[in-house]
């Protein structure tokens, strides 16, 4: 009789343990071992327990190749969270660890490979190959695609997050904390709006400092003082939540018609506007997608939307610097050029106007869109057509964590016909899916590797730009760590393309996620090491450092609602001399929609008190020491640009902290 000693680890969050009848088979290369019920004296699968049993084998097994677990019900159904087995062998061989990391649900068996990443071309055991197939098989029926709205990325099909499956649900600490937070901001906003009422309604600017009460950040506060000043409306352009609209312009828009004359006080002395176009020093906001978008109708009143174009300078003294707005596309008398040396009053609402639409642009294409959507379609891809053994799977499960729930979410509670974007934001409505279908339909795979990003833009040389530098130095460092992880697995360009597992799951992506994309530029085939390795970086930057870059800071760019107003309720001013406080109050949101603005940004932008950060792998997807070690090296390289960052932030009134590695999550869950 052969005794293998095995141990068993359950989840660490709440309602993870179980009381229910746990068995295991160990099956190796020359046989099964015993079918064994798991029972010691006292409780079993305990949260948080790793507990050790005895399963016996009437002949020696070989090799352990599987671990089959299965859950009875005892008394009432109680779901049980594996994290893994570890099988210690007679006779003191190796020890195996088998990672698991999913629910057990209702009466259920459930097969686990040993943790050696392998790709397909690597097993030739037909138990395993047959394993490889029937997991997959029921991954497709547990998780399909569904056309949530034409004309943007495909999803999971799933109604509500509470069509699920429990293994991409929330853990019940994470919906808690959601829920509450949701809640506790709401209730917040409602005593604001009802102390607001009982005292006056807006009058003037400094009203909006009525709703600043618990809710608040040190660049929040920041920005309420700071928010008019020229130099901080071009530092937002940089390092705000919408850090990659910005472009050097080179000649002006047709339909821009600024003259020399016009910004020539603007300019630094001994120079004009044609020898800046020339040097390289005028850069362009234009925000042409807005055109001609429907607007909302709140509470029966319409809403009103422009398509901004700005033009900025990078003054060698002041900074980067807006020089002249115009609030269409089409130049005309209704559309003048407002310009510094204006009103004051009409400069600021101009930039108010560009801002507006920054809050239309970063939070429906820059967020939504191009993080969180393009994720999903990762997210789907990999759960359908990789294998839980597969390497590139191991790889990519940390940084998919949350991602399929947090969509659910949003699609149900913020983008809905009756969600909160469609109770307060200028484009709540249809006219949001018709900004993202614009946005979709030129959405390239070039534009999401950051290097080709800065340099298609034209904004290497611009100074103080740290989302650029930071983002470099993710870029490389994730870059480097996947390239690494996938040498492990791949020697060779035909070992790639040889690779049918990673064949259907390029393919899974480009013609089932990226559908009706002609342009998109990501071929449906994998060639080369190198192809693979900068599309698994693209994954996972995207999934962490590009959300981190667009939602962490939102309540503090947004908080202050004058700064990014969701909606503006009367339309662009045509008359530079027309504008008054009176016009500018009436235009912003009301106090109800501030202070939806106010909360919901809070609520989306905060810390979230269960995250992972970048490089922290909480579940041992790699079990190989080959692997571990470019984790540990990459979590060395996470820490170098850290202190990086904090050292360069030193001193500094208005830091820049966002992409911080311990403040970036390993994923997309809010």
């Amino acid at each position: 009789m052969e005794v293998y000693t095995i141990t068993v680890a359950t989840g660490t969050s709440e309602y993870s343990g179980t009381n229910n009848y746990i068995y295991v088979t160990l099956v190796g290369e020359k046989g099964e071992s015993e079918r064994t019920l798991l029972d010691n004296p006292g409780l079993d699968f305990c949260r948080g327990a790793v507990d050790q049993y005895k399963v016996s084998s009437p002949s020696p097994l070989g090799s352990v190749v599987l671990v089959r677990l299965e859950k009875q019900k005892y008394w009432v159904e109680d779901n049980w969270f594996c994290r893994y087995v570890t099988v210690e062998p007679p006779h003191g061989g190796n020890l195996l660890t088998f990672p698991c990391y999913r629910w057990l649900i209702g009466d259920t068996k459930m097969e686990i490979r040993e943790g050696a990443a392998k790709t397909m071309m690597e097993d030739s055991l037909p138990g395993l190959l047959s394993h490889r197939k029937a997991e997959l098989q029921d991954k497709q029926r547990t998780y399909r695609w569904v056309t949530w709205a034409p004309g943007i990325p495909r999803c999971v099909d799933a109604k509500t997050e509470a069509d699920l499956p429990q293994d991409a649900r929330f853990d019940n600490e994470k919906r808690s904390d959601f829920e509450h937070s949701l809640h506790y901001a709401l209730l917040e906003l409602s005593l604001k709006k009802l102390a607001i009422r009982f005292g006056k309604s807006w009058n003037d600017l400094d009203d909006f400092k009525r709703i600043f009460w618990k809710l608040r950040s040190p660049i929040a506060e920041y920005c309420m003082e700071h928010w008019k000043e020229d130099w901080f409306f071009g530092y937002q352009c940089l390092n705000g939540s919408n850090p990659q609209m910005i472009r050097r312009c080179r000649k002006l828009p047709e339909n821009f018609p600024v003259t020399a004359d016009m910004v020539q006080s603007s300019m630094a002395a001994r120079t004009n506007l044609n020898k800046e176009l020339k040097a390289g020093n005028i850069y362009l906001l234009d925000y042409a997608i807005m055109d001609g978008i429907p607007a909302n109708t709140i509470k029966g009143k319409p809403q009103y939307i422009a398509a901004p174009l700005c033009l900025l300078y990078q003054h060698p003294d002041e900074g980067l610097l807006p020089i002249a707005i115009q609030l269409g596309q089409t130049r005309g008398l209704d559309t003048p050029i407002f310009l510094p040396r204006d009103p004051p009053l009409a400069w600021l609402l101009a930039k108010m106007w560009v801002r507006h639409s920054e809050f239309q642009v970063f939070q429906l294409l820059a967020h939504l869109l191009r993080t969180h959507l393009v994720v999903e379609v990762f997210c789907v891809a990999t759960l359908r057509q990789l294998p839980a053994v597969h390497p590139v799977y191991k790889l990519l499960a940390p940084h998919l964590r949350y991602t399929l729930e947090i969509n659910c979410r949003g699609r149900t509670q913020l983008i809905s016909a009756n969600g909160i974007f469609k109770r307060v934001v200028s484009t709540g409505g249809e006219g949001l899916l018709i900004l993202a279908q614009r946005e979709y339909k030129v959405l390239t795979y070039h534009s999401l590797q950051p290097l080709h990003d800065f340099t298609d833009r034209g904004v290497s040389q611009l100074p103080n730009y740290f989302f650029k530098e930071h983002s470099l130095m993710l870029w490389e460092a994730i870059h480097r760590f996947v390239s690494g992880i996938v040498s492990l697995y791949y020697q060779s360009d035909h070992d790639v393309q040889d690779d049918l597992e990673l064949q259907a799951w390029i393919r899974e992506i480009t013609q089932e996620g990226f559908t009706q994309l002609p342009s998109f530029g990501l071929s449906s085939k994998l060639s080369s090491i190198e192809e693979l390795s900068t599309l698994l970086a693209v994954a996972i930057f995207t999934s962490t450092a590009q959300h981190a870059a667009t939602n962490n800071g939102q309540f503090d760019w947004c908080a202050w609602v004058p700064n990014t107003p969701c909606t503006m309720r009367q339309p662009p001013p045509t008359d530079k001399d027309g504008v008054t406080l009176e016009i500018i109050m009436a235009t912003l949101p009301d106090v109800s929609q501030s202070c939806v603005q106010m909360a919901i940004t809070w609520h989306l932008g905060r810390a979230q008190p269960d995250a992972i950060p970048l490089g922290q792998y909480t579940e041992d997807h790699f079990t190989e020491g080959r692997a571990t070690e470019l984790i540990d090296r990459f979590r060395t390289e996470l820490k170098d640009i850290e202190e990086h960052i904090l050292h360069q932030n030193e001193g500094r009134e208005l830091q820049y902290l966002f992409l911080l590695p311990s403040r970036i999550e390993n994923s997309i869950t809010i």
